[in-house]
């Protein structure tokens, strides 16, 4: 084992920055250089939180003539009004920026990801893109916060369609949609949410594709029980923490249908886990869902279909059950050619994200025949550089991994690395123009927490960063320009570091090289672990990594959402920083503070002490480098001029993608700019395990 740790570097850390270190390099820590202006940012339209949906009954329902014609006439259906609950979700049409749609169409998508099947409980991914937001439906919603102010904000309901706190705080009681059913007819009630909770989430041989769904996600010591078909009662240690009603929205509270998933579960069944997660490979249709729409065919490497839910709990004002459109296409493809194709027309919806593609797309959407239009958001995409803080075992280092995370451990060796990168060369060299942003780590500028004086930043100085490496105790020994360990750790090596990249993005890609060399010139060998999807999705939550480079999730952007994911509150909530195989966590003194001021902002009721506390967060965060950040830049959302109901200023990420932003239910064509894309028309899902759809 190393001795960095022993230079003084992490005890007793305070938010100030001595004298002595910055006498360590010439450019003194100081605040982010402001942004350049970018006008094509779209402006969001604020709306009342309550203005956006409730549920009610309505007088009478209608469906598309086709589905009554072919399906309820026939006796294959019931009517509509018996196959929506007692009170459906009901969208307002003063929220629909224009209003009550018609029936009809395809939203046609390219997605670069491949399915593992439909068991999302159980860790299996739908390929992204889209796919598993369109099939799964949460306790609660938080997408369409973003048209809402922050001293509004607060997750909308869903599956839970009301829900009240016990006079101390420490009960919750929600109330589930009474009388929703799965798209196969079953009925929906609190036995599937008791599954995913007792027998996914709560059992540690099971892990939900959120990442985010492990038990302390929801607080240490949380309980949850069923009260009765449509109620369920959470128990929490601490008072009022509304903050999990965040955590139980999309990704992290999706139940899938326990009369389906229960029999292969090994509680309840002769399998293996490995065959409980693979129960569903992609091959199965007509997995049942809550979501809008069904899977009902599936051709490997070319195309997921997905037809309307008959089953589908919610309206509009008129009493249209939604969704409006038809179908969902998802070509299986890669995902710089669904920017292509988005913007060419032969795709319909596109999250512009790979900042490569910027300025064609821009000159395409410009043109008065462009087929879509080009709507940028604020700048909420970002990238960090995370090290493996782990010094406890997660991941099973062998002696290398060991000492690479003591190196990363050491403060001093942090600030070399952050300082020597230039991060105006690693911008321009994804696009040039007022694009990217300078982005040191922690909060992402785009968030309403985010504090510029509150963030520190350790400018580019490459000799600074050297002297600093030298404080680490690593030198180049034996002068082939890369720094060697001392000589009592493996033997004086040269320092080599694995870095884990997702190789389906080319942004990532790009990133990664421009750290590497930049990395070569301060004396450090990175090396590239590029792995695809579910396979670096993999390497990361084992903790199979030295450092990686990842895009910043929703904590980042939020803040309010995956709140936990901001410091290692518990032994599974850090995206660099788990516990080993003892389930402890062995914190520097910089992550005890930041564990403390998150746990502090997740009970608070207090607006103006939860903003404060987050410019503590990010001060903290920033100046002893808990992630390093490379660069901020917005993303544009592209979108056929045929679909009505796009609000104004979607962000594609936020509190969740823009897939979800948008409220796809509610998206709508006009009939006589419909086109014929259907590829299964006028037909519905079949049963759970049949080939394709029925007519």
């Amino acid at each position: 084992m190393m001795n960095f740790r022993n230079a003084g570097i992490l005890a007793g850390l305070a938010l100030s920055v001595s004298a002595a270190a910055l006498s360590a390099y010439a450019s003194e820590p100081t605040v982010p250089p402001a942004p350049a202006d970018f006008p094509a940012e779209g402006k969001i339209n604020y709306v009342a939180r309550d203005s956006i949906l409730e549920f009610k009954a309505l007088p009478e329902y209608h469906e598309p003539d086709w589905v009554t014609k072919n399906f309820v006439a026939t006796g294959k259906l019931p009517p509509v009004k018996d196959r929506l609950p007692k009170e459906p979700l009901v969208f307002k049409t003063g929220n629909m920026p224009d209003g009550i749609g018609v029936y009809g169409d395809t939203m046609r998508h390219v997605i670069g990801g491949r399915p593992e099947g439909w068991n999302y409980g159980a860790g299996q991914t739908q390929g992204w893109g889209g796919i598993d937001i369109g099939l799964s439906e949460c306790l609660t919603r938080t997408a369409p916060l973003f048209q809402v102010q922050a001293s509004d904000t607060e997750p909308l309901p869903n599956l839970a369609k009301s829900w009240d706190w016990s006079e101390d705080g420490h009960k919750l009681t929600m109330h589930l949609i009474e009388g929703a059913k799965w798209s196969d007819g079953a009925p929906f009630n609190a036995d599937d949410i008791m599954f995913y909770w007792d027998d996914e989430v709560i059992d540690p041989n099971v892990s939900p594709l959120g990442g985010g769904a492990s038990p302390e996600a929801f607080g240490a010591g949380t309980t949850l029980k069923k009260v009765d078909d449509y109620t369920v009662e959470w128990t929490f240690k601490e008072a009022f923490p509304k903050q999990y009603l965040y955590t139980m929205s999309y990704p992290n509270f999706c139940p899938g249908p326990s009369h389906i998933l229960k029999s292969k579960h090994p509680k309840y069944s002769k399998n293996t886990y490995d065959q409980f997660k693979n129960a569903f490979p992609p091959e199965f249709m007509n997995m049942p869902v809550m979501g809008a729409w069904v899977p009902v065919e599936y051709r490997p490497d070319d195309i997921i279909v997905m037809r309307r839910n008959p089953y589908y709990w919610k309206v509009d004002e008129k009493g249209d059950q939604l969704p409006y459109l038809n179908e969902l296409h998802y070509k299986l493809s890669t995902w710089a050619d669904r920017d292509v194709q988005a913007v060419a027309g032969s795709a319909d919806f596109s999250n512009l994200e790979q900042p490569e593609n910027f300025v064609a797309s821009l000159k395409r959407a410009a043109e008065k025949t462009a087929p879509a239009r080009l709507a940028f958001g604020p700048r909420l995409i970002g990238y960090n550089l995370r090290m493996n803080f782990s010094a406890n075992g997660w991941g099973n280092p062998d002696e290398r991994g060991e000492a690479i995370r003591e190196l990363n451990r050491n403060e001093d060796f942090r600030k070399a690395v952050t300082m020597a990168l230039d991060r105006k060369a690693i911008g321009d060299s994804l696009v040039k123009g007022p694009f990217t942003a300078i982005y040191p780590g922690g909060l992402s500028s785009g968030t309403s927490f985010y504090d510029r004086n509150s963030t520190v930043y350790y400018p580019y100085d490459l000799e600074g960063a050297k002297a600093e490496l030298a404080k680490a105790g690593l030198k180049d020994t034996d002068g082939n320009g890369i720094v060697n360990f001392p000589a009592g750790t493996l033997g004086g090596k040269d320092v080599e570091i694995v870095m884990l990249i997702n190789n389906q993005y080319t942004t990532d890609k790009s990133l990664a090289e421009g750290v590497v060399g930049q990395m070569e010139k301060l004396g450090l060998k990175i090396v590239i672990n590029a792995l695809d999807g579910a396979k670096r999705d993999d390497a990361h939550y084992a903790g199979r990594f030295d450092w990686l480079i990842q895009r910043n999730t929703t904590e980042l952007s939020s803040v309010v959402q995956n709140t936990e994911q901001l410091a290692p509150v518990g032994p599974r909530t850090s995206w660099h920083h788990r516990a080993g195989k003892d389930d402890q966590l062995d914190l520097m003194p910089f992550e005890k503070e930041l564990v403390d001021v998150v746990n502090k902002f997740r009970t608070s009721q207090n607006n103006d002490e939860r903003v404060d506390l987050m410019k503590q967060y990010q001060k903290i965060s920033t100046e002893h480098v808990n992630t390093v950040g490379l660069t901020e830049y917005p993303g544009a959302l592209i979108v056929n001029k045929r679909f009505s109901n796009v609000p104004q200023g979607t962000p594609i990420m936020m509190f969740n993608w823009a897939e979800d932003s948008v409220i796809r239910e509610r998206l709508w064509v006009a009939a006589d700019k419909q086109g014929k894309y259907e590829l299964f028309p006028e037909q519905l899902p079949g049963k759970p395990g049949e080939k394709g759809p029925i007519n």
